[in-house]
């Protein structure tokens, strides 16, 4: 009888020990799942902020992939790829990824630099002979009816890498840039030599080497990359990027039998209501295959593309590139002239340069692009880290690439 007294009363001791300060019984919530260093309860926090988004119809759905230490730890597709017949969007959705054209046209035109067609301080009259004798505008409100001066250097290749060249992409308020604009994308041009001598018929937007600017220099790249090879950049890329990384879903032309697969694009009417836009680039016939926009991907596709450049040039065994070319691809190059708090611009690519100023999460070192229809990408190779996220939305905003990396980051809860 004794032993029995004293374990109840060791039993109702353990009983006062774990139960909980309120009084009331409970179990104790399981810890948080974590893979590859990423707390999966706190990314549900970028999960809900999407479905927020697409509930309150600002954006029409949108994919994501992330990969942390060579493990994907996130992949999903939310909302719809199409708000009229408002069809599910699927993981493997095709999107015009616009000017994340631009570093796969760069990588593309490093690996040739690797081969030794030319120096990165070469003019480009070198190689293109219409580049000489360029000329510099005035007054950019004047337009082409302004007054003009000569440029006071050549374009050298790495100012047309930095978009320090001085040309323009049509997007400023000017009446230049509305020329520019008008000369590039409204008027009919049968490839990409045709494009770019359209621009450099128009004048500079400054001297070379004096500024940077958001630029179509990237279209250069290309009647570069087709001068040096012998080939269509279509070719070229599809031969020396797209087969060795197994990209099987990008090109400048989507195929018959995947066009259920393309989402088109949205944007707000004047209600602020979100509808499909009016308006679709062609996804079919494209002959113009430009360095600044124009390729079709999927975000799985460009996750290859990401793990590549992280692994520093290599994927699966092969060597698309050389560290050291990836290596000055990714780092500075125009001093103080990007005007982004915190950020400079390498060789096709935004770059960290300062936390603080950036007032963002990240790391230094951390390099990314987006593209014009609201498709993001960053790597982060102190972090072994890429994030995609793709929608098609109309008008940009970099608001989802902000909130991108301000809802990952948060979720790292282990360091390099």
């Amino acid at each position: 009888m004794k032993n029995i007294k004293s374990l109840s009363t060791l039993l109702f001791l353990l009983l006062i020990l774990v139960m909980p300060a309120n009084g009331q019984t409970g179990t104790t919530a399981p810890p948080s799942v974590t893979i590859s260093g990423i707390d999966k309860a706190r990314l549900n926090r970028y999960d809900d902020f999407l479905k927020k988004e697409i509930n309150e119809r600002r954006i029409p759905g949108a994919v994501s992939y992330i990969m942390r230490r060579g493990e994907i730890v996130h992949e999903a597709a939310y909302g719809y790829s199409n708000l009229a017949d408002r069809a599910p969007i699927q993981q493997d959705q095709l999107f015009h990824i616009m000017s994340m054209t631009k570093p796969i046209v760069t990588a593309a035109f490093m690996m040739l630099y690797e081969e030794g067609y030319f120096l990165l301080t070469d003019p480009v009259s070198k190689y293109l002979s219409q580049f000489k004798d360029l000329r510099v505008a005035k007054d950019l409100d004047q337009g082409t009816n302004g007054e003009t001066e000569p440029a006071n250097s050549e374009i050298t290749i790495t100012q047309l890498l930095t978009h320090t060249a001085g040309f323009s992409h049509g997007l400023g308020r000017t009446k230049l840039d509305n020329e520019i604009a008008k000369a590039l994308y409204s008027e009919p041009h049968k490839d990409i030599e045709s494009r770019v001598n359209a621009m450099i018929k128009l004048p500079l937007i400054g001297h070379p080497g004096d500024q940077w600017n958001y630029s179509a220099s990237p279209d250069v790249l290309a009647l570069l990359i087709e001068h040096f090879s012998g080939m269509t950049t279509a070719e070229f890329l599809k031969e020396r990027i797209f087969d060795p990384l197994e990209m099987k879903d990008t090109g400048y032309n989507i195929s018959k039998e995947n066009k259920g697969r393309w989402m088109p694009v949205h944007n707000l009417d004047k209600q602020g209501n979100l509808v499909n836009s009016k308006t679709q680039l062609p996804t079919e016939g494209n002959t113009i295959y430009g360095g600044t926009h124009g390729l079709f991907s999927s975000a799985s596709d460009y996750m290859k593309f990401c793990q590549m450049l992280l692994n520093k040039g290599q994927y699966k065994g092969k060597h698309l590139l050389s560290p050291k070319t990836v290596d000055i691809m990714t780092m500075n190059q125009v001093g103080d002239l990007y005007e982004a708090p915190g950020q400079g611009f390498g060789l096709g690519f935004g770059v960290t340069t300062d936390l603080a100023a950036s007032k963002t999460l990240g790391s230094v070192g951390q390099y990314y692009w987006s593209g014009a229809y609201c498709t993001y990408f960053f790597i982060d190779p102190k972090e072994e880290l890429i994030v995609i996220l793709m929608s098609q939305l109309q008008p940009y905003s970099n608001y989802y690439g902000d909130k991108m990396r301000q809802m990952v980051y948060q979720s790292l809860i282990t360091k390099y």
